[in-house]
């Protein structure tokens, strides 16, 4: 979050990196927070369709975004569990194998937010360049191994058709819509594991508003892929094209 450093997601805001040209004098573009680079390759296209007003984000993160070791030690411990061995937590403060628990970075006492949820808050307003967005967020890890899921609720300032929504969703670039009510077909971590896409669904109304502004949307993505190098390698991409 320095002051003069741009946050860039390719697809969503290549014009902060504008004034960066190679060769000349050096500068430094930074690759935003994993969860936040998943949820705006979704949110972004509506943003601009309809704009946010408030976006309330719940992530389910997978063991990828704590490293190789913590990989590891999921595998470890759901081998020592099915085998009936006491699982011990290592890289987490907490079992991890068959369970979840709040994210894992620093607390805020006195706001009660972690640092990865305001990550998304601060991340959020700098990339779309605006503070006239409210956004709050509750992080979660959970067992799975690669590639985090999010359910995000959206108001936006006017109507949005759920067929509208999907219809830019499914022309941006970077997303891929899984979204079939019929056969209960919607977007998994497993869709996204090792996937250049962010992989978007369950797009349907709020139904707790009377005011059709509200859309409820479910995102998967690869956090090592999209949610960070392949995101660095666009932006070195599109620093090339500059």
């Amino acid at each position: 979050m320095t002051e003069g450093v741009p946050l860039v997601i390719p697809e969503v805001n290549p014009e902060a990196m504008t004034h960066v040209r190679i060769g000349g004098g050096g500068a430094i573009i930074a690759n935003p927070n994993c969860s936040t680079i998943i949820a705006l390759m979704a949110v972004t296209p509506l943003h601009r369709l309809a704009k946010v007003k408030r976006m309330v984000v719940s992530t389910y993160q997978a063991a990828s975004g704590a490293g190789a070791a913590a990989m590891e030690e999921l595998k470890e411990q759901t081998r020592d569990v099915l085998e009936g061995r006491e699982a011990k937590p290592v890289i987490f403060p907490y079992q991890y194998a068959f369970n979840l628990f709040s994210h894992n970075s620093s607390m805020d006492p006195e706001l009660g937010y972690n640092e990865e949820e305001m990550k998304m808050v601060k991340e959020t307003k700098k990339i779309w360049g605006t503070n006239d967005v409210a956004i709050t967020a509750t992080c979660v890890r959970v067992p799975v191994m690669r590639a985090h899921a999010e359910s995000i609720n959206l108001e936006f300032d006017r109507d949005i058709s759920e067929a509208d929504a999907l219809d830019v969703l499914g022309k941006f670039p970077g997303v891929s819509i899984v979204d079939d009510r019929q056969a209960n077909r919607f977007p998994t971590p497993l869709d996204a594991t090792t996937r250049d896409d962010v992989y978007v669904g369950r797009v349907r109304r709020d139904i707790s508003r009377s005011d059709k502004k509200g859309l409820d949307l479910f995102v998967c993505g690869d956090q090592i892929k999209k949610g960070a190098a392949l995101n660095a390698v666009q932006i070195a991409e599109l620093l090339l094209k500059n």
